[in-house]
């Protein structure tokens, strides 16, 4: 699998932002897949129902990857843009934030 994330890829604001319907599309459709497996049971879920949801993240991470875009944890990726991210996490409704390599998630800034 070392061809997904292998060629880093710089993106600029409106490269990003026209990728984000599509990356938010596929996030959404794991979303709904793995909630089906989580709801219903007060004592979590089975070992199988677990393999399961790992499938459905691995496969949304590979689709978010092979655009060349960050995964830096469940439902949330990164756009590279030379200086530092555009951030987005599921479920935002556009792509908004920014930060620099060193802040990380934390150091989150709007945007706008």
């Amino acid at each position: 699998m070392p061809e997904a994330g292998s060629a880093k890829k710089v993106f600029s604001y409106e490269e990003a932002a026209a990728l984000l319907p599509e990356v938010r599309r596929l996030t959404e459709v794991a979303h709904e897949r793995v909630a089906s497996f989580e709801g219903g049971t007060a004592q979590g879920v089975g070992t199988e129902a677990q393999g399961r949801i790992e499938e459905i993240v691995g496969a949304w991470a590979r689709a978010v990857m092979e655009m060349g875009i960050e995964v830096k944890g469940l439902w949330l990726v990164d756009f590279d843009n030379g200086s530092g991210y555009y951030c987005w996490r599921y479920p935002e409704k556009a792509l908004q934030y920014y930060h620099s390599y060193e802040d990380g998630f934390r150091g989150r800034m709007r945007i706008q």
